[in-house]
């Protein structure tokens, strides 16, 4: 069982950053690759980045490509979303997931084992 707990967000202006952290309790975090997804009111939880176990591979959604970052320490078991040129339509609820699956699906949703309960982040026009 891993437990993930999501940290780092908050109001932030439009063309703000934040940095979201998600801290997993499982030593063998390093076999996971890890998510970031994201849900607004009335809408559905969407994709937004992944990271392949070693950290060397990267998947984004086109909406946040070149504006988002993600990484992750295997060694302090956690993984980070930098987001930075904010925009309002960014603001949601942010879960990381963990999942043992390849990073070509890592867009799924439904392919992943765990969740954190989420981190709402408000960006303000």
């Amino acid at each position: 069982q891993v437990q993930l707990v999501e940290s780092g967000g908050g109001l932030v202006q439009a063309g703000g950053s934040l940095r979201l952290s998600c801290a997993a309790s499982e030593r063998t975090f390093s076999s996971y690759t890890m998510g970031w997804f994201r849900q607004a009111p009335g809408k559905e939880r969407e994709f937004v980045a992944a990271i392949s176990s070693s950290g060397n591979i990267r998947n984004y959604a086109d909406s946040v490509k070149g504006r988002f970052t993600i990484s992750r320490d295997n060694a302090k078991n956690t993984v980070h979303l930098q987001m930075n040129s904010l925009k309002p339509e960014d603001t949601a609820d942010y879960l990381c997931a963990a999942g043992l699956i390849p990073l070509v699906s890592s867009g799924l949703r439904a392919l992943y084992d765990y969740w954190g309960q989420g981190t709402q982040v408000t960006v303000s026009s």
